[in-house]
Order: structure tokens, then C-alpha cells, then sequence
């Protein structure tokens, strides 16, 4: 039921996702708790239903939202569903996810028909029904958002978008339930238009950026000096920094393949590469292949106060995207801007929306190491270059990407698909 509330339109909304951070601090789709946590904030009543996972540790109720878990594998070995353990580097489905797939799509059916009638029966009613993911939860969020006549909103994230566009039965899926959308939420623009030619309405399709948290993420002197210590570095040392999963849409070979000219001229120069994935194993590989074993450090996956440490030790933040499998606006770019580091983006996926190239940070093509390497020359050479446009990135920040925007954002999209 729609509450009108101190001249403002609150809504019940109902979420499903197939990612969640497994316990508080965990790194796994960390933006899915930020944009319920910021919309139950707003005083929105909001339920999110989860996959199982064996390592899920998180109490019913956590910073406002009400967290439902659902199982769906008959054997334990099948518990591969959401959680970034579904794709192979993000860009193959896994055999062992195609096994889980009638079971997992069954039980997410299942999850969201129960609470929505459990909520009809209760005298609580849901407003609308949020997919996170166009692939794999709108189509079971769509039918019985359908059935109980209540709004869908579906939200893209990126590799949903990656495999409509590769696989015509998975395009005939997310196409279904895009087009029975009331609204259509993209990160970046560059995944909108993408979602557009899979079928998306143009009228009811909007941006609406990830944020961060400007208190999280921030200049912090103090930690530059604690990791350097760590990391047993000089304090005139340059550190460069990527973070994200070890995947082949990060760009992390490139990074590694730029490396040698950078040490070239900076030889004594050191690049800690944070994060998890299918791909360690392959850029180790890679190191010792280019003989960068000591001037390269991985350093795993970190929890989000620790990540938060890292990245405001860096003197110049990587992040090489390239489109192999799709990013839609990296959360690591946005932590990066406000930690007020200088940063070297590709520009693609949501890149071109949030930096300015020379503005607030530097832009090179995606796979081009020789480009990347200058430009991380470039701004080692010239702290005084690195230090404004790591500055203008934090104000950016501040001024228009935190998870509070995000969520206002979020609030004005839902309270237009009840409106209509």
C-alpha cells in the first residue's frame, strides 16, 4: 500500500538479487546493500530476497532491510548461484550454474510469489518489485510482479548485459522482461543504451550512478603512511594501485603488460593489485613471465575498511576496463575519486560519465598498455598534476555521487512507476 508521508510518497518495495556482501564489510556487491540501506534510510519500507550461500552471515534485519534468504539447490555442490561464482572471469556461464539454473529460477519465483502474498495477506502489501540484475531475476520477478498487478522496476548491473547481447535465448529472456518494466534503471549510460537495443523502453530508461561513502573513502595521510610501512616502502617510493575482482573485464593484463616501461624510468616503483577471482592463478603467471615478481604485489581480498586504507595510500589509482564481458560504473572508480587519488581510467563502460579527461583525472583507450603507461608516468612525474585532479575527483564526489544521491535517485524512480 502507497503511504503518504510528511507531503512525500513512501512505498514498500519488495528487492531480489542474486549478490549480496556475504557478512558486514565483505566485498561482493557491496553497491546491492548500499542502494537498499539508502532507500530504507529515506523511510522505504524494503525486503530483499538473496540465494543461499554457505557463507552467508547476516542477521534478519541489517541497516533497515529486511533480509530474506531462499535455498534452491537439491545438492550442496550446486550452490553456485549469485555471489560472483556463477561466471567463469564473468564472461562463461559455468557448467555446474547451468545444472542449478531450474532450481534457482523455480525457488527465486517462488521466494518473491510467497512475500508478496504473505505481504498482501498481512495487510501490508508491496508497492513494486525491484530485479536487480536483468539476468537472472527479472523474468521471476516480472511474472508474479504481473500476477499481483504491482510495478516492476528492473535494475542493471552489467553482465547481465553481457550475456543478453551473446546468447539469443537469454535476449529473447531479458527482452521479456525489460519490455514489462515500468521503469529501467542503468548505472551508465553507456549500459542504458546498450539495454535499449536489447528491447528497453527509451521513456521509462534512466542513469542512476552508483555512489560512495565520502567518510569511507577519503584522503587519509595517516594510512598512506601505515600500508607504505607495511608494504616496507620509502615514502618517496610511487605506489600504484587497481582494485577489483580478478577478471577479464578489469583489464588487469593490460595493467601488468604497461608495467616494464613504467619501471623503466621508476624502477625502484611498486604496483599492489587488490582484489579475488578466477584469474589469479594467470596474472601470477603473468609477473613471473614478465619478470616483475618483486616490484608487483597481490594483495587478496581485502574487507571494505582495509580496502578503503589501500586505496588512500596510492599515489595513482589504475583501473583498465576493457569490454571484455561489460562493467556499468565501477564502484572501485568512485572509491578511488573519493579517496582524492589521481586516477588512470580506460574510457569505457561508465568512465566517460564520471571523469573528465585533464579534469578531475586521465582517459586512455582500453587495452592500449603503452598509452596506459604514460599516462601512470605522466602523473608520477608530476605530483602537483596527480594532486588537483585527485582533488577535483573528491569533489565530484561530494558533490554529486554519494550512496545518498544514489538513493534519492532510486526514491524518485520508484515513486514514478507507482505514480503511473
Amino acid at each position: 500500500m502507497v503511504r503518504q508521508h510528511s507531503s512525500e510518497l513512501y512505498v514498500r518495495i519488495l528487492m531480489l538479487a542474486s549478490s549480496f556482501p556475504k557478512w558486514p564489510g565483505e566485498t561482493t556487491a557491496p553497491f546491492i546493500e548500499e542502494i537498499a540501506a539508502g532507500v530504507a534510510a529515506r523511510g522505504h519500507a524494503v525486503t530483499l530476497l538473496m540465494p543461499f550461500h554457505p557463507d552467508l552471515r547476516r542477521l534478519p534485519e541489517e541497516r533497515g532491510v529486511h533480509l530474506r534468504i531462499f535455498r534452491y539447490a537439491p545438492h550442496p555442490a550446486l550452490n553456485v548461484w549469485g555471489y560472483a561464482q556463477s561466471l567463469i572471469s564473468d564472461t562463461q556461464i559455468k557448467r555446474r550454474t547451468l545444472l542449478a539454473l531450474p532450481f534457482a529460477l523455480g525457488a527465486s519465483l517462488g521466494a518473491v510469489a510467497r512475500e508478496l502474498v504473505a505481504g498482501a495477506a498481512s495487510g501490508q502489501p508491496y508497492d513494486l518489485v525491484q530485479a536487480h540484475w536483468v539476468l537472472p531475476n527479472g523474468p521471476p520477478a516480472a511474472l508474479p510482479a504481473a500476477l499481483m498487478g504491482l510495478p516492476l522496476v528492473v535494475s542493471l548491473h552489467g553482465s547481465d548485459v553481457y550475456l543478453a547481447e551473446r546468447h539469443w535465448t537469454l535476449a529473447l529472456a531479458a527482452a521479456s522482461a525489460l519490455r514489462s518494466a515500468a521503469a529501467l534503471t542503468a548505472c551508465s549510460n553507456d549500459l542504458r543504451v546498450r539495454a535499449l537495443a536489447l528491447g528497453a523502453r527509451p521513456a521509462t530508461s534512466s542513469v542512476v550512478p552508483y555512489g560512495v561513502n565520502p567518510q569511507q573513502f577519503r584522503p587519509d595521510p595517516a594510512a598512506r603512511a601505515a600500508v607504505r610501512a607495511e608494504l616496507g616502502l620509502a615514502d618517496g617510493v610511487p605506489l600504484v594501485m587497481g582494485m577489483g575482482r580478478l577478471v577479464a573485464k578489469k583489464g588487469f593484463g593490460v595493467l601488468l603488460e604497461a608495467w616494464p616501461e613504467v619501471l623503466r624510468l621508476h624502477p625502484e616503483a611498486r604496483l599492489v593489485i587488490i582484489g579475488y577471482g578466477d584469474l589469479r592463478e594467470a596474472l601470477e603467471r603473468q609477473v613471473s613471465a614478465l619478470g616483475l615478481t618483486q616490484r608487483v604485489h597481490f594483495a587478496g581480498q581485502l574487507e571494505r575498511q582495509r580496502a578503503s586504507t589501500y586505496v588512500a595510500a596510492a599515489d595513482v589509482f589504475a583501473l583498465p576496463i576493457v569490454r571484455d564481458g561489460v562493467d556499468g560504473l565501477p564502484n572501485v572508480l568512485l572509491e578511488a575519486m573519493g579517496a582524492g587519488r589521481a586516477i588512470v581510467a580506460s574510457r569505457v563502460a561508465g568512465v566517460p560519465d564520471v571523469i573528465d579527461d585533464g579534469v578531475n583525472g586521465l582517459m586512455v583507450p582500453e587495452r592500449d598498455a603503452p598509452a596506459l603507461a604514460q599516462a601512470l608516468l605522466r602523473l608520477i612525474d608530476d605530483p602537483a598534476l596527480a594532486h588537483r585532479l585527485g582533488a577535483l575527483a573528491r569533489a565530484r564526489i561530494e558533490q554529486s555521487l554519494t550512496w545518498e544521491r544514489t538513493a534519492e535517485r532510486f526514491e524518485a524512480v520508484f515513486q514514478a512507476a507507482v505514480g503511473s
